[in-house]
């Protein structure tokens, strides 16, 4: 079966800083994660595309992710950033698609996590940007957590246009029994008809209570504590809304590249062969438009 992972990132520390780094937890991160360091790992469990994601709020990222795309095989789809508030952004979005790779160009995202208002995504100039993002035929990622998933729904309901990515299945923390507003945000995003879900980034996060490190070589990676929440996802979105994703590099803090898979294929084992074909790369392949010409 091929394997779309429909969400990674890539840093050279001595072309950009990576300013999110400089979190105490991440000190394992401060370091180059480069795409050749991806590909065998990537090979091994049968990926064949992927999907990179932005990282940092600036404008010199997205051309360099495009470029890269350009020259990769591997690569099959750019999830970029451009200013949404500004009044441009349609300018802007042009721009990146004529650059080297820019028909690679299939979405937009802003790390909201950062912003303080948990309600930036409604706000009316943001709306406008994703308006505009929708008109350029491009999807907007949305990493969020808290609070900001009501207005991430809010911003879905707005855009009906605008087909609106979760990654991360909104960054919940993963307790023994799933926490509520987290739960109910979720579903209120997933009942939209423009919405997709990324299983990505919770994959490889242990128990919130946890103290213990990546799993010894051999070792079987741990999933219990994933059911109630990928139980929840798959009940609300359904096999045909969700996507996997590896999160890598940042899921290598916890797991290894070839632990993540396989804590994917672990969690969708019940499903039938349609089912996770869909999870694995139909949805991907659809949500993103990935290989149409741009």
């Amino acid at each position: 079966m091929d394997v779309i992972d429909a969400h990674h990132h890539v840093w050279d520390l001595s072309v950009r800083d990576q300013p999110f780094l400089a979190q105490p937890h991440l000190a394992p991160l401060r370091r180059n994660f480069l795409l050749a360091d991806l590909e065998p790992d990537a090979a091994a469990q049968g990926v064949t595309s992927t999907v990179l994601v932005q990282t940092v709020a600036e404008p010199g990222e997205t051309p360099e992710m495009l470029a890269l795309a350009a020259g990769s095989r591997l690569i099959a789809g750019v999830v970029g950033w451009v200013n949404l508030e500004a009044p441009d952004v349609a300018d802007a979005i042009d721009a990146l698609r004529r650059l080297p790779g820019g028909g690679l160009l299939v979405g937009i995202r802003h790390p909201v996590l950062v912003e303080p208002d948990p309600d930036w995504l409604t706000r009316p100039t943001v709306l406008r940007g994703l308006a505009a993002v929708a008109e350029a035929g491009l999807v907007y990622d949305v990493v969020a957590a808290g609070a900001q998933l009501r207005a991430a729904v809010a911003a879905a309901r707005a855009t009906p246009q605008l087909t609106f990515v979760l990654d991360h299945l909104g960054n919940p923390e993963l307790r023994a029994e799933a926490d509520g507003s987290w739960a109910s945000a979720l579903r209120a995003f997933a009942a939209l008809p423009n919405t997709l879900g990324k299983l990505s980034g919770f994959l490889g996060e242990p128990p919130a209570d946890a103290q213990e490190g990546p799993p010894a070589p051999g070792s079987a990676a741990p999933t219990a504590h994933l059911w109630p929440y990928y139980e929840i996802a798959l009940s609300t979105f359904g096999p045909q809304r969700l996507m996997f994703g590896s999160d890598w590099p940042v899921s290598t803090l916890t797991m290894r590249y070839a632990d993540i898979a396989a804590t994917a294929r672990t969690l969708t084992a019940g499903l039938s062969p349609d089912e996770r074909a869909a999870v694995f790369h139909g949805t991907a392949r659809r949500g993103y438009r990935l290989g149409q010409t741009r």
